[in-house]
């Protein structure tokens, strides 16, 4: 199988507060012979905030990352849900606007860049699913997943709005996703079907309504609980940071003691794949990890 290569627009969260994610990922790309060149110059996304206070310097900032992977010719991969969703969307609104285009090639011109719109922008978690399959990802399960109830916890962001993100994820239904679900059968787990696998995990809202985020996380993990998952993956460090760092908090807010490990979707990948909790920087997860 001939060698992948990405470029890899990591964004904030896995270089600061989940460097697990960025470790865990690096591990399992090298496991299955992937090189993923890291975008050491790229910049925040703007996370869906920026964007509501400065439209414009949001598009740019976007565009100059894509223009990084333009550079070297390579797909441009990310590990974040909210990086892919702005990414993709700056990606859209200026492939579809030649005037919109213009003006950012014209700010970007002030450091040498131009963003020409021909490069791809996916998840990884659908670069493995398009580019290798989750067959061959079966084929190379060294430590089957089995006896564990996994429930997929998608988020918001690489599944919506549908119309964006059907072009980056191969048409993943955003009322019935089913990737992580059939990766999770490929590495040898029983998937957890439960409602709340598609919902907010509420990370977007916490400063402003805590409340609010608390419940909305409460949510997917009693109702994970409840359908008997031993455990929840998450292809979203912010989903991360609120379902394994906030259980705390989430458990006051529903009355419910709330406690389960959650992984990011490499982890996983890489405990199937027979990699260590060290490769994988599970010392980092909040949660406690018993199943190993």
């Amino acid at each position: 199988m001939k060698k992948l290569r990405y470029a890899l627009y990591t964004g904030c969260t896995a270089k600061e507060s989940t460097p697990e994610l960025l470790k865990s990922t690096m591990a399992v790309a090298e496991a299955l012979d992937i090189e993923l060149v890291i975008l050491e110059e790229a910049s925040c996304c703007g996370a869906s905030h920026l964007q509501d206070f400065d439209d414009f310097l949001s598009l740019t900032l976007n565009a100059r990352n894509i223009c990084y992977a333009e550079k070297l010719g390579l797909t441009l991969v990310t590990i974040c849900n909210t990086c892919q969703l702005n990414t993709s969307m700056t990606k859209e609104r200026l492939d579809s606007n030649d005037e919109l285009k213009a003006k950012v090639n014209e700010k970007l011109k002030e450091i040498g860049l131009e963003y020409q719109g021909s490069v791809e922008v996916k998840h990884f978690l659908y670069a493995l699913i398009d580019d290798i399959g989750v067959e061959e990802i079966a084929k190379r399960v060294k430590r089957p997943l089995k006896n564990l109830n996994i429930a997929p916890f998608y988020g918001c962001h690489n599944i919506r709005p549908n119309e964006l993100q059907q072009k980056n994820n191969g048409n993943e239904n955003p009322y019935v996703p089913d990737s992580i679900d059939r990766l999770i059968v490929a590495l040898g787990g029983s998937s957890v079907d439960y409602e709340h696998k598609n919902k907010c995990c509420g990370f977007h809202v916490e400063l402003q309504a805590p409340k609010t985020a608390n419940r909305l996380s409460g949510n997917a993990m009693s109702d994970a609980m409840d359908n008997n998952a031993d455990m929840v993956v998450t292809p979203c460090p912010l989903c991360h940071l609120r379902l394994d760092v906030q259980q705390h908090n989430i458990s006051k807010e529903i009355g419910r003691d709330i406690e389960m490990p959650v992984l990011h979707l490499p982890q996983m990948i890489g405990l199937a794949l027979g990699l260590s909790p060290a490769d994988l920087g599970l010392e980092h997860n909040v949660s406690k990890i018993d199943f190993i």
